[in-house]
């Protein structure tokens, strides 16, 4: 089974067509949906038995162990075998001295998580069981925390941030400067400075919502092409973007500091100069 957008990538189009995985045969009997990573090669879903013989065809593995610096480690050495024909090799069952890195387990329903880690944990010395959840959180912290994918996405939202606060300040600038006569005739008459920079604030407060729902439709659109496309899932949950808008309102806010500086110092007598 694999994703229904790496299909291209196998050269097939549909269910039960054949491809080729290096020197085997494989036959597709089922998509998946929004299982590709978009950091990795397309997955392949199958066996453990046709998992060994699609990594180990031809070749025999066996383990070679040593101490080195006073440590005591294994690894796998693969040889091929001298009559050992790949087309025609056939899934074996998985032994000890197979590689493998995951091991999925089913817990029966009502059954205690946290108990039955650690009965897999005494059971299996040298392993680490974790639930669905705790393995997403290890696999978004590794990628944000332990490679540089976590520091270009940073890095670009903080660009943005930055970007987006001296448009937005340089726009509303701009319009005050060009409306300072309206503004010093409103001081001139004796309206308060607070009045006057509500004015300025609802103007970026509109800059900000105007500007965000055709960006979030955009996004929308965006992650349904994705994963029409890549089988790339860009989730966008209402609290994130809750938060966004949220963000976005203090941008222009802080924005419209700027332009509330220039009002500021403005003399209410230029209204009588010509």
């Amino acid at each position: 089974m694999v994703d229904e957008s790496t299909l291209d990538s196998l050269g097939i189009q549909q269910v039960n067509d054949t491809a080729t995985l290096g020197s085997l045969g494989l036959k597709l009997v089922g998509l998946t949906q929004a299982s590709q990573s978009i950091t990795s090669s397309p997955y392949l879903f199958t066996s453990i038995e046709n998992a060994k013989a699609f990594s180990t065809s031809g070749l025999t593995a066996s383990l070679n162990c040593r101490l080195q610096n006073g440590e005591f480690s294994c690894t796998n050495v693969y040889q091929k075998s001298p009559d050992a024909n790949p087309a025609s090799s056939q899934p074996t069952p998985l032994t000890a001295t197979d590689p493998i890195s995951y091991i999925l387990v089913r817990a029966k329903p009502g059954e205690d998580i946290q108990a039955l880690k650690q009965r897999l944990e005494q059971a299996l010395p040298g392993t680490l069981a974790v639930t669905q959840a705790e393995m997403a959180s290890r696999t978004r912290s590794f990628w944000v925390r332990r490679t540089g994918v976590g520091f270009i996405l940073g890095l670009g939202a903080t660009v943005g941030v930055i970007v987006g606060v001296v448009i937005v300040g340089q726009i509303l600038y701009s319009s005050v400067s060009d409306h300072m006569k309206e503004f010093a005739t409103l001081k001139a008459m004796g309206v308060s400075d607070k009045v006057v920079y509500g004015i300025i604030i609802r103007q970026a407060l509109w800059m900000g919502l105007l500007g965000y729902l055709p960006s979030l439709a955009l996004c929308l659109g965006l992650g349904a092409w994705t994963f029409q496309t890549q089988g790339i899932m860009i989730l966008i949950t209402p609290l994130t973007a809750a938060g966004v808008l949220g963000l976005t309102i203090f941008m222009c806010v802080g924005s419209a500091m700027f332009a509330i500086q220039k009002i500021t110092r403005v003399d209410p007598a230029i209204v009588f100069k010509s």
